[in-house]
Parts: C-alpha cells; structure tokens; sequence
C-alpha cells in the first residue's frame, strides 16, 4: 500500500511539474498532457497493485512454513516432556516403595526396642533388690552401714593418693629447684651486684661536742630555764650528764632530732642562749628545713631518671630522709630498692622507669604515719590514688606488704628489691620484744600440725627446725609438710627476708641383750 501510495504521489509531482512547464503552451497541448499523466498514473497504480498481491502472497508461503516448522518442534518437544514426565512417575513409585519398606522396618525396630526397653528395665529392678539383699548381707556381716563404709574407703584412698602425690611433689619440687634456683640466683646477684649504694642505719640520739662546762651552763640556764625551753620547743630530750664536752639529744622523731641538733649548733655558734633567741633560731631552721625537704625530693626524682611527678609527692619523698624503719633510714632503703627494682626489671625485661617509680613510692606512707592513722601501705596507695599515679605503683604497695598478688613484672620485681633490702645483712635492727614475737608465732605454727613433736627457731628467727614423728609423717610427707608450713608463716607472720623450714624425721630403734 506505501508503494502505491509513493506511485501516486511521483505521478502526481510529474502532473504538476508538467503543468508548471506547459503553461506557456496552448490549451490543447495541455489537455493531451494531463490525459497522458492520468494514463501514467493508473498504469503505475496497478503494477503496485499486483506487486502488493505478490508480496502478500510470499509472506502467506513464509508464514505458513514458520508456523509448520514451529508446529514440528512444540509437538517433539511435548513428546520429550510426556516421556520424562513418565519416567519420574515410574522412579517416585519406586522411591515411595522404599520409603514404605523402611518405614515398615522402623516401626518393626521400635517395637523390639521398646521390649528390649522393657526387659532392662525388670533386670534393673532385679539388679536392685539383689544389690540391696547384698547389701544387707554385707552389712551384717561387716557391722558397717553403706556410708561408713564409704566413708572408710575414702579416707584409705585419700591416705594412698597423699602418699602417691607426696612422691610426686617431691621429684617435681627436686626438679623445679634444680632448674629455678640458679636462674634466680644469678638474676638477684647481678643485680645486687650492679647496685652500690649505701644505706644508712639511724639512731635513737645524736652526740653534740661543746667546747667546755661553761657552754654546758649556758644550754642549762639560770634554774634550768633555757634546757627547759629547749625541750619544750624542740620536742625532744636533750641529756647533760658527766660526759666531757658532750650534749646528747634523744628522740624517736628523727626530723625533730634533726631540727633540734641544727638549732642547737647556730644557738652555740651565736653565743646568746636565751628563751626568746632560742625561738627566733627554732622559726629559722624549721623553715630552712622544710624548704630542704621539696629540693631533697627533687634530688631523688632526678637520680632516677623520673620524668614527672606531682609536687605533694616529690615532697613526700623528701620527708622520708626523716623516718626510720628497724633503724634503717626510709629514703636509702626506697632508693635502693628503687634501682634494684629498676635492674630486676629490665632483667626480665620489664619497663625499668616504672619499676624505679614503683619502688620509690612503694614506702611513701610512713612520712604521713606521724601525721595520719592508719598503715603506711593504706596511707601510700590513697596518696598515690589521688595523684593519679599508674595502677602498677599502687600494686606495689599492697603486694610488698601481701594484701595482693603482683600484677606485673614492675611490680614483683619492687616486691623482691625490698626483701632484699631489709634482709641486706647490718641493715635493720630489730626490737627485741617484736623479735620474741616472731620467733614464737614461727614456732606456735609449725608445732600446731599434725605429728610434729616440737619445733625451734635458730639462727635469729631466720630459720626453723622442726622435729617430726617418724611412725606418722614419711619422708615424702616431710616435703609436703614443710611446704605446708612455709606457707603458713608467709600468710601470717611479718617478717623481713627469708625464713627456712626443715623438717627433721628419725626413727631410732633401742634394744639391749640380757
């Protein structure tokens, strides 16, 4: 239809172009023209009318070939599904048939199960009463119930296995010394070895030389007025005996002793020993002292390599160069087990800084203990919490002490500096009333356990021997035994250093021929 359509139309635009040109001609010329333009017209229009038929006629011969070929194909195709179809039928009949056996067969299982099920059970019931016939039996014939027969089997194996376990401890405890003793020998000894410092061991008064009896006179004063102002104000107990060109000061407070000694020394330089000069020099050297006290801290944060700490605590540490343990000075028993804290430390390859931190806090309450109730360790570990110093330093200063166990390294490493620095031979000086109390507190735990005849602290309470009944403790009991007590006297008793335990075990055997 477009064909003839465009025929129509090019025969049209032939009509008109031939009009445009024949306008010029006469009227005749130009009919025959349009009558030879309409003659072209119809014989173009019905060549398009016959190649359209020719064209509908192909796509109809096309069409029906498609639709044949496509016919073919869905018939085989549906052919192939029936079939398909018919094999899946047959193979689910044939599943279904299985399934239908095994279902039979499982039912048929359950139901021997269950008379299985059913049978155990009344054997069970028989096994019952027999076990209890028997026990019946048995228990008449023994005079035992079940209990205390259990409890009789108990004890025996428990009383096996200790002496099974004794064995075994034993060996295990050979070995683990054998390898562990010198490894830790050998890492106290380089770093004690790598450490010389001096400590020193305070005393209860400080000797003053005055150059005759007529100074002594003056620091007396007319009817004793100035030694009483001296003692007032200084607080302590100044001692003029028959010693020549001597004056002793007593006290327990070693900055006091320490104030006084100093106020003493300018009054005698100055000449004018009087109550109210007494005061002014008093003012005066306290002052020098406490301003001492923050630059000596800052000394010791500076020899240790400490970057930075709060101003109170520097202070603090100052203030130990005034305190006293067992006779043993605070601030060189903290410097020194702050750098054998350090060396231990970087040894087991800790953080050595931290560790010489930790060890110089680890004492820091005893300078607020004249102040303060309470423990030195609660007092330093409050201290410590409000300015805000790392949780391994106040670790430290409960586990020095055994309210904690070390956390870390650092830690430990302050635990053992310490114990090496108060059991240093010449280091403290105990009490004699606190020593008598160790000893026996030492003694009171060690005869307190089963079979043991008597036990004695020797060697300045640094060990104890303890003698043990042969007929009830074996040699391999003896270890556990010691153990045991070691243990004990770790949890109870304070005391610096080491204590040995040994356990002693003999049999003697006696006879005489008549």
């Amino acid at each position: 239809m477009e064909y003839i359509i465009g025929c129509i139309v090019i025969a049209f635009i032939s009509a008109v172009s031939s009009i445009i040109i024949v306008r010029k001609i006469d009227r005749a010329k130009f009919q025959v023209f349009i009558e030879q333009a309409k003659a072209k017209a119809k014989v173009i229009e019905h060549e398009a009318e016959v190649s359209l038929k020719d064209s509908q006629l192909k796509a109809k011969v096309e069409c029906d070939k498609e639709f044949r070929n496509a016919r073919r194909d869905y018939e085989s195709m549906l052919a192939k599904i029936e079939r398909k179809e018919k094999e899946l039928n047959e193979h689910l009949e044939k599943e279904l048939g299985i399934i239908k056996s095994e279902k039979e067969e499982i039912i048929e299982k359950n139901k021997k199960i269950t008379t299985i099920k059913e049978g155990l059970e009344k054997q069970r019931k028989t096994y019952e009463v027999k076990t209890l016939e028997a026990i019946k039996i048995l228990e008449n014939a023994c005079g035992l119930t079940v209990d205390e027969a259990k409890e009789l089997m108990i004890k025996k194996v428990k009383e096996d296995s200790r002496a099974q376990i004794a064995s075994i401890f034993r060996k295990k405890y050979k070995i683990a010394e054998a390898n562990t003793k010198n490894e830790i020998n050998n890492m106290l000894s380089h770093a004690v070895t790598r450490y010389a410092g001096e400590f020193a061991a305070e005393r209860l008064i400080n000797n003053l030389p005055i150059k005759d009896d007529e100074t002594k006179g003056k620091i007396i004063g007319k009817e004793g007025r100035n030694i009483k102002a001296l003692e007032m104000l200084l607080g302590v107990d100044i001692i003029i005996d028959d010693t020549p060109n001597t004056i002793t000061i007593s006290s327990f407070n070693l900055y006091r002793r320490a104030i006084a000694t100093r106020t003493i020394k300018d009054l005698l330089e100055d000449g004018r020993i009087q109550p109210a000069r007494i005061e002014e020099i008093f003012n005066k050297v306290k002052k020098e002292f406490d301003a001492n006290i923050l630059k000596e801290g800052e000394d010791v944060i500076l020899e240790l390599g400490i970057k930075t700490m709060h101003p109170e605590l520097i202070k603090l540490v100052g203030r130990l160069r005034y305190r006293a343990s067992y006779g043993q000075n605070a601030l060189a028993h903290t410097l020194e087990v702050s750098h054998l804290a350090g060396l231990l430390a970087a040894q087991m390859g800790g953080d050595a800084i931290l560790a010489r931190r930790a060890g110089l806090l680890h004492d820091i309450g005893k300078a607020l203990t004249h102040e303060m109730p309470g423990s030195h360790v609660d007092l330093g570990a409050e201290i410590c919490r409000r300015y805000d110093e790392p949780d391994t330093v106040i670790n430290a200063i409960y586990a020095h002490h055994g309210h904690e166990e070390p956390i870390n390294v650092e830690s430990a490493a302050v635990c053992a500096a310490d114990a090496l620095s108060a059991a240093r031979p010449g280091a403290r000086r105990e009490v004699l009333e606190s020593f008598l109390k160790r000893v026996e507190e030492v003694e009171n735990i060690s005869t307190s356990k089963t079979g043991v005849l008597n036990a004695f602290a020797i060697n300045a309470g640094r060990e104890v021997r303890v003698i043990v009944k042969a007929q009830l403790v074996n040699d391999d009991e003896a270890v556990i035994l010691a153990s045991e007590i070691a243990k004990e006297i770790e949890e109870k008793v304070q005391y610096p250093g080491e204590i040995k335990v040994n356990v002693i075990r003999e049999l003697r055997a006696q006879s005489y021929a008549r």
